[in-house]
């Protein structure tokens, strides 16, 4: 393990700081000229691509058949997976050689290529290898094994395992006491009351995996996921595939190859994600011990936490988080830039907060290094009767760290599958909440005449969508983010599992997109120590300019979030409660926390909200929209005063407009969408300087057109039409401002 290690670690030393950037790689800030130059053929590196799976007794025929498929689709890139039944050993020797054959194929047709990491889902099991050859860096997690029900006077007596790292009596008050253990045997009696005596074990267990490598082509835990919280496991993962690949490929990368792309690592498992440095790494974070706490923990979900133990799974998770960022997310984002790679992933519950923090910890902290942060749209998360506001998170976690693109994987599983208008619809959804590298599912090999593109991909119509999405994705990559509001990811209350603050978050989405509020999500982490505060401004590693932060009913903020929230305050930004102001700040701990002191954030605006609570997560499929936030009456008009002019307004409200922009060097571009089915019609109003100029920028027809438009106050007015669903680029010329 040390050589492998080693090896890993005096390749990254020797590739210095990485290879040079290519221009796709970059944020940058053209000119619209240097735009328009080149917006109605872009670099294949924009993209639109399919998930191409390299399935059964495949051939290089067979490649290039589909790979010519592809482009008469319109797709200028492809993801590629090995896949299931094939005749050639996932990694071998002649699986590689293949592959090699294959890469120069999609070379030959000037397309690009994103190599799946793994032989299936989610990423990390390396098609088997760590259950076959190194069993001792899979997952593993702490789980209760015994539970035993005892009563006053009565004894709890037993031998324990060698793995036991707590025995705990649990009152039926929440009350909890440590039983102490001498020469691997526990022995203890009840005083008064009922008790439960919980055995915790550390032991492996894993998230189920989906391998094309599994002969019975199951989901199951058979193939285990390695410690995501490890490094050393993450070395031996990347010695496994992406060395194999470099190998092989390596003369490729940063050219044809243009990274590796991850998919849903996360600890879907009964228990706590768990390593053998956690406890270690626990006490060096927080200062104390959290082993009397985990028979609590381990069955939060068949017992109310209290208070107390509420504060200390936020603890356990926080750490959690930071493992798992250090030990899975950097180590292969790192390799990738020292090889002139983007490490691309998206995550688990995306869509459902409190359970992705539970089972990956943190949205940002997973996605502060992923040079392509992303989400997935599967099921039926976006449709017509759902509105869902979720992809933001991705292009926030790009705008947010400097990144230029964020991407998604659509179509997976859809039910019912979309036909060529509706994947419009929902690829739209997500152009407008920022994302710009689309990845569509699924296209498996048409071995032996069967496999191919999904029906919707086979419409007529299909075609053009992809020339559309090839455009827009390369539109909305130019330039600069230009939101300057921050929404809060209240994190410390997603582990203490606050389904009031969830909802909250949620519903603040939907109502900032339904009044044309173009905004970021933001993190704990880039607001209490990453981001510079520049004039009462958090500016992005993007270069947008934080104008408010507003903060959706957090009942727990750390200490130094609340200081640089009153810095920022304090130096002309606006910091925004919604509902109301924290009731625990907490400085190295959330056991910790103390409350909060009277008129401690009197330089904070504060607004009354109320919104419904669904106390348990919505099941799939998800047939309905959310709940939309209600607020008390005049509430909006508080809020609307309290953040920064938008850039965009409406001369009569209407709340099915959608709205994103970035800057460009001379110019800001607007991307709307009706997400109605009703024809928008009205006046629009745009923040531009004297002079400006403005232009219809058609994605589908790749032409460009004068807008008559007339002077308003801070900017121009003119009306528009958009029709059901469709969308609408506008680009201002010279003089235009967002501030």
């Amino acid at each position: 393990m040390m050589r492998v290690c080693g090896k890993i670690v005096l390749g990254l030393l020797f590739c210095g700081m990485g290879a040079a950037q290519q221009p796709w790689q970059q944020l940058n800030n053209p000119s619209r000229a240097e735009v328009a130059s080149t917006w109605k053929t872009p670099p294949a590196e924009y993209g639109p691509e399919p998930y191409y799976g390299l399935n059964g007794a495949i051939t290089l025929e067979v490649v290039r058949r589909d790979l010519d498929t592809m482009k008469a689709l319109g797709y200028r890139a492809v993801v590629m997976q090995y896949g299931f039944g094939s005749d050639r050993a996932y990694l071998s020797p002649e699986y590689m050689a293949f592959f090699r054959e294959v890469v120069h194929e999609v070379s030959q047709r000037e397309m690009r290529l994103w190599i799946v990491d793994d032989a299936g889902y989610p990423s990390g099991f390396a098609g088997g290898k760590f259950s076959a050859e190194h069993p001792e860096l899979r997952m593993q997690a702490l789980v209760a094994t015994q539970k035993k029900q005892i009563a006053a006077g009565e004894s709890f007596d037993a031998a324990l395992s060698a793995n036991t790292v707590a025995v705990t009596a649990v009152g039926a008050d929440g009350a909890l006491v440590q039983i102490p253990v001498a020469q691997g045997h526990a022995h203890w009696t009840a005083p008064a009351g009922a008790w439960t005596v919980v055995v915790v074990e550390h032991g492996f267990r894993t998230s189920a995996t989906r391998s094309d490598t599994n002969p019975k082509r199951t989901k199951d835990g058979t193939q285990s996921l390695e410690d995501y919280l490890d490094p050393a496991a993450t070395a031996q993962y990347l010695a496994f595939t992406h060395e194999a690949y470099r190998k092989a490929v390596g003369d490729e990368f940063g050219k044809t190859i243009l990274g590796f792309r991850g998919d849903e690592p996360d600890y879907s498992i009964a228990g706590l994600p768990w390593t053998p440095k956690f406890f270690e790494a626990f006490r060096a974070k927080k200062g104390y011990e959290v082993r009397p706490y985990l028979a609590a923990l381990v069955q939060a979900k068949d017992a109310p936490l209290t208070e107390e133990q509420r504060r200390v799974r936020a603890d356990y998770y926080d750490v959690f988080a930071d493992l798992f960022r250090d030990g899975f997310f950097k180590p292969q984002a790192d390799w990738c830039a020292a090889h002139g790679l983007e490490y691309q992933m998206h995550l688990n519950h995306e869509e459902q907060q409190i359970e992705l923090a539970r089972s990956e910890g943190d949205f940002f902290r997973a996605m502060r290094f992923v040079q392509v942060p992303g989400i997935d749209a599967i099921w039926h998360q976006i449709w017509t009767d759902t509105v869902s506001d979720f992809p933001r998170l991705a292009s926030s976690a790009a705008h947010v760290y400097g990144h230029p693109h964020a991407f998604t994987e659509s179509f997976a599983a859809y039910r019912p599958l979309p036909d060529a208008a509706m994947a419009r619809y929902i690829l739209n959804e997500q152009f407008v909440r920022g994302i710009n590298l689309m990845e569509t599912m699924y296209f498996p090999a048409s071995t032996d005449g069967k496999g191919g593109p999904m029906a919707f991909m086979r419409e007529p119509s299909y075609p053009d969508l992809m020339h559309y999405s090839a455009r827009m994705s390369y539109l909305m990559s130019q330039g600069r983010p230009a939101a300057d509001v921050a929404l809060l990811l209240p994190r410390e209350d997603l582990w203490r599992g606050e389904v009031k603050t969830d909802a909250t978050f949620v519903s603040t989405e939907r109502l900032l997109s339904e009044h044309q509020v173009d905004f970021d999500v933001i993190d704990e982490d880039a607001i209490a120590r990453l981001l510079p505060l520049e004039q009462g401004r958090f500016v992005s590693l993007s270069g947008n300019r934080y104008r408010a932060v507003i903060v959706p009913h957090a009942h727990l903020l750390p200490q130094a979030v609340v200081d640089r929230l009153h810095a920022f305050a304090a130096s002309g930004g606006t910091v925004l409660f919604l509902g109301s102001v924290p009731a625990l700040i907490a400085e190295k701990t959330n056991l910790d926390a103390r409350a909060t002191r009277p008129g401690e954030f009197a330089w904070a605006t504060t607004v009354a909200v109320d919104l419904p609570v669904t106390p348990t997560p919505p099941a799939y499929p998800l047939t309905t929209a959310p709940a939309p936030m209600r607020v008390a009456p005049g509430a909006w008009q508080q809020i609307a005063q309290a953040l920064p002019p938008n850039a965009l307004t409406l001369a009569v409200p209407k709340d099915g407009l959608r709205m994103m922009h970035r800057t460009w060097k001379d110019a800001t571009v607007y991307l709307l969408f009706n997400e109605t089915a009703t024809v928008f019609s009205g006046a629009v109003r745009l923040a531009a300087g004297p002079g400006a100029q403005v232009e219809l920028w058609d994605v589908q027809a790749g032409a460009i057109a004068p807008v008559a438009a007339r002077a308003a106050q801070k900017g121009l007015e003119l009306d528009l039409n958009i029709e059901p669903y469709a969308t609408r680029v506008l680009v201002v010329r010279s003089g235009a401002s967002i501030e």
